[in-house]
């Protein structure tokens, strides 16, 4: 469930000053950030981001497509490595497997 309209989007006040002064300034370095639940804003758009995934840190550059979105999601935080596979003994064909 979405937040109340009335209350407007989480912007980190911290991220947006960052931003608001990488856009003055011309820069474009990335802005490291541990504040994965904040909304990217338009006034994003173009920069990079440093989003924090509990082991490191992750580049993010945002696009308008992105607006409206959290920065974690960007950052994903699980790596899959896939499903569990048949036992050894059925892979080599060996005594198990023949029961």
């Amino acid at each position: 469930m979405g937040r109340s309209a009335k209350k407007g989007p989480y912007v980190d006040p911290r991220v947006f000053e960052k931003a608001e002064r990488q856009l003055t300034s011309g820069k474009r370095d990335p802005i490291k950030t541990w504040s994965r639940s904040c909304t990217i804003v338009p006034e994003f758009i173009g920069l990079t981001f440093m989003v924090h995934n509990g082991k490191q840190h992750l580049k993010v550059f945002v696009t308008e497509d992105m607006v409206g979105h959290k920065l974690g999601e960007f950052s994903p935080t699980r790596t899959f490595r896939g499903h569990g596979g048949k036992p050894a003994a059925m892979k080599s064909g060996g005594a198990a497997s023949e029961k």
